[in-house]
């Protein structure tokens, strides 16, 4: 079956989900502990889970899923996988528990080792993001929907629009580009919110230091390039799928407008 055929299906279990978050995180009441990995899970996130888990296996039962929730799952048993859901239950757990909004319901159908399908749900303002491999990338909110596009930028003398995190130093992200390049400042949580943001054309530029997963960046990665643009690690290359051991994605920069230089745009580039 062709992704195009379960869309909106994946929509609906990522707005089944969001409702859940969000009332939960309306409530006040959730239990947090701290992973192995010394990151934040909430009930939310676990809730969220399985939820989506459960419905990803009715609707389709023959694909594989990967969870943030449930990934320890060892490479030689993915490796043979040719197409499962890579999911974010609660993108942003960090800003779920600071009370800020900004999180989301990530769902990617990857394929052959890249994303060709990605659902980003953002449950306190219920508006989605999608898109499908040759088949653009839309914004949906109630009843109205339109394409997205990123930004065009003519040159590489233009100023940027940087997507950063609320809690993050804008000077950590303002040093990786050379001291002429004019930047402005866009505020958001959440990864895969920034990343939107960029294939929207509200931003041009989200550059990401510290670790995230794979299922972070499967569904922002189809949607950004759908829209125009791309996701690549700080050395400018393509990010990967499940082709190793590990699921920790490397650095990485969105762009909304690849065609520019951003090897010298970086500082070290």
């Amino acid at each position: 079956m062709k992704p195009e055929h379960y869309i909106e299906q994946v929509i609906d279990i990522a707005r089944d989900a969001g409702e859940t978050i969000r009332d939960i995180y309306q409530r006040g009441t959730f239990q947090r502990e701290v992973k192995s990995d010394n990151t934040p899970v909430t009930s939310a996130d676990l809730a969220a889970h399985h939820i989506i888990t459960s419905a990803l296996m009715v609707l389709t039962p023959d694909i594989p899923v990967l969870s943030e929730e449930d990934a320890n799952i060892s490479f030689a048993e993915r490796e043979d996988w040719q197409r499962y859901w890579l999911v974010d239950p609660l993108d942003g757990t960090g800003e779920f528990i600071a009370g800020s909004g900004d999180f989301s319901v990530i769902i990617a159908l990857v394929e052959h080792n890249r994303p060709i399908m990605g659902v980003v749900y953002v449950p306190m303002t219920e508006v989605c993001y999608y898109a499908i491999a040759g088949l653009g990338a839309y914004k949906r909110h109630g009843e109205a929907e339109l394409r997205i596009r990123s930004r065009y930028i003519e040159t590489d003398d233009s100023s940027l629009r940087l997507a950063v995190s609320r809690r993050q130093d804008p000077q950590s992200v303002i040093k990786l580009f050379h001291q002429h390049k004019h930047c402005e400042l866009v505020t958001l949580g959440g990864a895969a919110l920034k990343s939107c943001l960029v294939a929207e054309g509200r931003a041009d530029c989200y550059v990401r230091i510290g670790p995230t997963g794979e299922w972070d960046t499967g569904a922002a990665q189809i949607i950004l390039e759908e829209a125009g643009g791309e996701i690549m690690d700080l050395e400018l290359q393509p990010l990967t799928y499940n082709e190793r051991e590990s699921l920790v994605n490397p650095n990485f920069i969105v762009v909304g407008a690849p065609h520019l230089e951003w090897d010298k745009i970086l500082v070290g580039g």
